[in-house]
């Protein structure tokens, strides 16, 4: 059976992404910081006192795989815990603050390098289309896959 044009659009747009992970990954790694680890950083810059739950919200993952990926990154000194209540909130230490006024740009620079064969309007296309699937994305209901039909000819 021939692939539709929606299974080749995201065999497409996975292979794409793969590339410039791929790419921003290595570029992290110069610096020896993980992909995860300059979210959190990425993060916590941009709001500082962000607490551990938001932060976990905005990441997309467990609040226990944040904490361990916090808790090494304390250890490193590059991120705080400040205690407010029941509350953790996230700062950067000044070595993290160092750390990200270093690898931020040269990391966005690589994204946009990755970007720069399209033209700033297909970016822009791009963009506004990629919005429109994600926030269609939670609306849509889990479908069980079709169940094969077996003639009895």
């Amino acid at each position: 059976m021939p692939a539709t044009l929606g299974l080749l659009t995201w065999l497409r747009l996975a292979r794409v992404f793969q590339k410039i992970e791929r790419r921003a990954t290595i570029g992290l790694r110069c610096s020896d910081v993980s992909l995860a680890q300059f979210d959190v950083l990425a993060h916590v810059a941009g709001r500082p006192g962000i607490t551990q739950q938001e932060l976990a919200d905005s990441l997309l993952v467990t609040k226990g795989n944040i904490c361990q990926l916090l808790d090494r990154m304390e250890r490193e000194g590059v991120v705080e815990r400040v205690q407010e209540g029941r509350t953790n909130r996230l700062r950067l230490t000044e070595k993290g603050q160092d750390l990200s006024c270093r690898i931020i740009p040269a990391h966005e620079a690589r994204i946009e390098a990755c970007l720069s064969a399209l033209s700033r309007q297909d970016q822009a296309d791009l963009h506004r289309l990629l919005r429109k699937l994600e926030r269609a994305l939670p609306e849509l209901e889990p479908q069980a896959p079709p169940t094969p039909t077996h003639s009895t000819a």
